[in-house]
């Protein structure tokens, strides 16, 4: 049981750090005032209703596009080196301390020690409540 509570523990903290160091980007497709569509590390694709460009600058009558992209960028840490001569002496020998301690508190006994799996219980020849004739009510 503590092996699997140990790896799904290990598993966990994996995820944090990969998450946590991943930088990622989400685009959004408005349409008006509606979302259309949501991509994640890839350009959304749009609804189709997007304004054409005019051949010439001149002869166009431009209207206001009614389409929007917008941009979400999360962005991960970049360090997680943590510099041990920042670290005081005292935290050192407390991290030491509680790493030993850690360790030698899932150390247990292989198998169950008991003390009376050498001895043999008493055969009982006589019920005793009814030789000294005392009975519990």
């Amino acid at each position: 049981m503590k092996q699997v509570f140990h790896k799904i523990l290990s598993m966990l903290m994996a995820f944090v750090v990969l998450f946590s160091t991943m930088s990622f980007t989400i685009d959004m497709h408005y349409c008006g005032d509606k979302l259309v569509e949501t991509a994640i590390f890839h350009k959304a694709k749009g609804c189709g209703m997007e304004m054409e460009k005019p051949s010439t600058e001149g002869c166009s009558i431009t209207k206001k596009n009614c389409c929007d992209d917008k941009q979400l960028s999360i962005e991960g840490q970049d360090e997680l080196q943590l510099s041990v001569d920042k670290i005081s002496f005292e935290q050192q020998v407390f991290i030491t301390s509680f790493i030993y301690t850690y360790i030698n508190l899932f150390e247990g006994l292989e198998s169950n020690v008991s003390s009376y799996e050498e001895y043999k219980p008493p055969l009982v020849t006589c019920q005793i409540f009814k030789i000294d004739e005392t009975y519990l009510i």
